[in-house]
């Protein structure tokens, strides 16, 4: 974008209320610029506090329910919030395991309560079962043996 062409007055006062004018201007905008960073850096550390509330609300509900609540937060709400394993257990032969929520090839905006009946047990599956799995709740790190994907 061309700068904007401000005429130049022809007498001296008003030449320099202009060029004072348009040096308050472009000062202003290095002023509003970095308050806009600011404030985008509080909204994204607010989001990032809210996100972590709700993966820390579900743990409790799964805990204290012991089954997949609806509502649950969404791939990307856990990931975002500091929660990016999710805890397992075979309904079967209640082997557990962690699944790793960034390796997962389903869309981000997929509710983590949805992935119970889409996850599997690699266990059973090589002795040709294909039980689903049951969640247990999200985690920070991955806290057993090998990860699932």
């Amino acid at each position: 974008m061309a700068p904007k062409h401000h005429p130049t007055p022809l007498s001296g006062g008003d030449r320099k209320a202009l060029k004072k004018e348009l040096g308050k201007a472009r000062a202003m905008t290095t002023i509003l610029a970095t308050q806009s960073v600011e404030a985008r850096a509080k909204g994204d550390a607010l989001i990032r506090q809210a996100d972590r509330l709700l993966c820390h609300s579900w743990n409790k509900r799964m805990w204290a329910d012991g089954e997949p609540i609806d509502p649950s937060p969404t791939v990307d709400q856990a990931i975002n919030g500091g929660y990016p394993w999710l805890q397992i257990e075979c309904s079967r032969c209640k082997t557990a395991r962690d699944v790793d929520l960034i390796a997962l090839t389903h869309p981000p905006t997929t509710f983590v309560h949805d992935l119970a009946s889409r996850l599997r047990c690699s266990k059973c599956a090589k002795a040709g079962r294909r039980p689903p799995a049951t969640l247990l709740q999200l985690a920070q790190r991955a806290s057993r043996g090998a990860p699932e994907t």
